[in-house]
C-alpha cells in the first residue's frame, strides 16, 4: 500500500515523492543515503542537481544563477573568444578569484592549457599566423632564439 503526501496523493510503493519539485519518481531518479528510513536521499536526482550547481556558482564564484544569466545575456549569448559557442564555463582569473566572463568549454579549457599567460597566447597567435621565428639548431641540444 502506497503512502499519502498532501499534494501528491498516493504514492506506489517503488516510486517516492520529492518535496523539491513536488513530482512522484521511480525509485530508480533517487539516490541512496543509508542513514535514510527509506534508504533514499530526500531529494530527487534532478533537483539534487540544480541545487548542487546553484551552491557550486555560489562557493566557487560568488554568482547566483541570476547573475550567471545576466553575464551571458550581455555576451549576446556566445562565447567571449570564439563568438560562435554557447558560453556554459564561468572563466575566472585564479590568483584574484575575480570572473572575467562565460566561455564555451574548447575556448576555457584552451586558457587553462595556457596557464592564463597572455604572454604564452600571444605566441600562439603568432605562430598561427605563420609570422613566428623559429629557434636555430647551432649546437647539438643547443638552440638559439631569434632576438
Amino acid at each position: 500500500m502506497g503512502r499519502t503526501f498532501p499534494m501528491s496523493g498516493a504514492v506506489q510503493e517503488d516510486h517516492k515523492y520529492c518535496h523539491g519539485c513536488g513530482k512522484v519518481r521511480p525509485r530508480s531518479e533517487w539516490h541512496r543515503k543509508e542513514s535514510s528510513p527509506d534508504g533514499l536521499a530526500s531529494r530527487c536526482r534532478s533537483c539534487r542537481a540544480v541545487d548542487n550547481r546553484v551552491g557550486h556558482l555560489k562557493r566557487q564564484y560568488g554568482l547566483t544563477p541570476e547573475e550567471l544569466d545576466l553575464f551571458v545575456a550581455a555576451q549576446q549569448g556566445v562565447c567571449c573568444i570564439c563568438l560562435a559557442a554557447p558560453p556554459a564555463h564561468v572563466d575566472h582569473c585564479h590568483e584574484k578569484g575575480k570572473v572575467r566572463g562565460v566561455l564555451c568549454f574548447s575556448c576555457n579549457a584552451a586558457l587553462g592549457q595556457f596557464k592564463d599567460r597572455p604572454d604564452v597566447i600571444r605566441r600562439a597567435a603568432t605562430y598561427l599566423e605563420g609570422n613566428a621565428w623559429k629557434p636555430t639548431l647551432v649546437a647539438p641540444g643547443v638552440y638559439q632564439l631569434p632576438s
